[in-house]
């Protein structure tokens, strides 16, 4: 077992979108290790490196993309809960809103879309006529460069580590995380803010890092994953993963490796938002068992794949 919240050559690397008056950064980290192992979960294995948004996506970078591409995204009124700073996590954001989001960024940059949608906005799958079509994932195109993390690019950034241990919890540790308002110390996150004035923290202070360098991967917003609940990206309407837990649901148990909650992709609340990933390759599903757990606000599972 290593040192609780030891982060090994973290390397950060900023990408810029947009500009002038809507210009802004976006920061990654790179998350090594090809080919890994599952954990005990039957998670986490990627056989490509890639790279993982250090941060979550901020209130002021959905504006800004709104006001460069018309994308129309809408954001949750947070005036009753912690406020609409600029740094706040962009939160009221469902599973579309955030792939036009990172349709954006890859398209205002050159590059190909990595969620395809119709002349009305209704999302689709890519079919074996498109150039970049994978069976293996309906949902992403494969030359598409910016992504909504997979569930294993998700879950490796959180949970693994450059050396191939993985935690119990997002902050490079096997303890939970010292519940905290703010701030940056190691091994601490933003849960359990039960006063509900006081509830989502700026992204660059939402807590201790993961073993690979991301923040708030646990507490601070839940976050939606790429992948469909049944691990098949086959079904455009499909319940999509979300993960990490919240300020205020579930305590640590939802920031556990085991926890995931089944939503809607359509669902739109003050708790969700989401980070972006960098990569160039599709990662194949797996087949999943399920097991109920019930829990906080949202309703939560523990599974493990098969």
């Amino acid at each position: 077992m290593s040192i609780a919240g030891s982060v090994v050559n973290a390397q950060t690397i900023t990408e810029n979108f947009g500009t002038g008056v809507n210009s802004f950064s976006i920061d990654f980290v790179t998350i090594g290790n090809p080919n890994n192992a599952t954990d005990a979960t039957g998670y986490g294995s990627v056989a490509y490196t890639y790279n993982m948004g250090k941060y979550e996506v901020s209130r002021e970078m959905i504006d800004k993309a709104n006001a460069a591409g018309g994308l129309g995204i809408t954001l949750q009124d947070m005036t009753n809960y912690s406020g609409n700073g600029a740094n706040k996590p962009a939160t009221g954001v469902n599973w579309y809103e955030a792939a036009k989001f990172v349709n954006w960024l890859n398209t205002s940059t050159g590059g190909q879309a990595a969620y395809k949608f119709d002349g009305s906005g209704k999302f689709q799958l890519w079919s074996s006529t498109d150039a970049g079509y994978n069976a293996a994932n309906q949902f992403r195109n494969s030359l598409a460069k910016y992504v909504i993390a997979s569930t294993d690019e998700w879950y490796k950034a959180s949970y693994g580590s450059p050396n191939g241990i993985w935690y119990n919890y997002p902050t490079g540790s096997n303890t939970a995380p010292t519940p905290v308002g703010g701030g940056t110390d190691v091994n601490t996150a933003v849960y359990n803010r039960y006063d509900w004035e006081s509830t989502t923290a700026d992204i660059f202070d939402a807590g201790g890092l993961s073993a690979y360098g991301t923040m708030a991967q646990g507490g601070n917003v839940w976050e939606w994953n790429e992948s469909a609940f049944d691990g098949h990206n086959d079904m455009s309407d499909k319940m999509r993963d979300l993960r990490g837990g919240s300020w205020g649901y579930g305590g640590e148990l939802a920031m556990n490796a085991s926890t995931v909650s089944p939503h809607d992709p359509n669902v739109e609340e003050p708790s969700i938002g989401f980070r972006v990933a960098s990569t160039s390759s599709v990662p194949e599903p797996s087949a999943l068992s399920l097991l109920a757990v019930g829990l906080g606000g949202l309703a939560m599972m523990r599974r493990r794949r098969s």
